[in-house]
């Protein structure tokens, strides 16, 4: 469940906790927690941290500190385009076995 930054219906963006779905289908894991370095600020936040702008033909997801693009996401009929260029690291915790 995303929450709005104000809880208004008319806010454009949504808490990183919106890219559970679109990026769990994509890796298969869960990645809201992973951490993400913002390319603009250089700033480590989680990914659900970010805000997240996805009432468009695809999502795109910015630093809350300098709203920086960090991440888009692009679905088609027969391939999903993650990309990360706004961003330096995406670091996640290492599967148990």
């Amino acid at each position: 469940m995303s929450t709005t930054n104000a809880g208004a219906d008319d806010m454009p963006w949504v808490d990183g906790n919106a890219l559970a779905g679109p990026l769990g289908e994509v890796f298969g894991t869960d990645l809201t927690m992973a951490e993400i370095t913002c390319a603009g600020c250089r700033t480590t936040r989680p990914l659900a941290a970010m805000r997240v702008f996805d009432r468009a033909p695809g999502i795109v997801t910015r630093c809350p500190g300098c709203e920086d693009v960090v991440l888009r996401i692009v679905r088609t009929t027969s391939r999903v385009f993650v990309d990360l260029r706004g961003s330096l690291v995406l670091s996640m915790p290492a599967p148990t076995t």
